[in-house]
């Protein structure tokens, strides 16, 4: 084991206590916004050290700590707002196609397999009559 992972341990130790320590990897915590933002600030802007930062936010890993200040560095507190979750509202057609519509539809795909019928039957007459062969 490396010493930097032990010296990344006594750290966490050091912030989450052994309760906390001996709970990790059972549920991953999640923080709300504004102790995002809060966090982040204070590193950031405030100069606050990481470990210190940890401890007074309760936050468990350095991780998403170090993930927060980039954003906040890149984007405000903006960056950190939660993104909205599953499929945008807009991907599905909201309107039924008309009746029109559906027709075309039907159309377009009656001529497209009219069109792959008459090159299949054309394709199968010139073989025919590169062999020599009747129907």
């Amino acid at each position: 084991m490396s010493a930097a992972t032990v010296r990344e341990w006594q750290k966490m130790y050091r912030v989450i206590g052994r309760s906390g320590f001996l709970a990790m990897g059972v549920k991953q915590a999640r923080y709300d916004y504004e102790t995002k933002v809060a966090a982040a600030k204070a590193v950031v802007d405030g100069g606050m050290s990481k470990p210190e930062a940890m401890m007074r936010f309760g936050i468990a890993s350095a991780t998403p700590l170090k993930q927060w200040c980039r954003l906040y560095r890149q984007g405000g507190a903006q960056a950190l707002k939660p993104k909205p979750k599953g499929r945008p509202k807009g991907s599905v057609r909201a309107v039924p196609p008309t009746r029109e519509e559906e027709l075309a539809e039907r159309v377009r795909k009656l001529e497209a397999q009219v069109a792959y019928l008459k090159k299949s039957i054309a394709l199968k007459a010139h073989r025919r009559s590169q062999t020599g062969t009747k129907p």
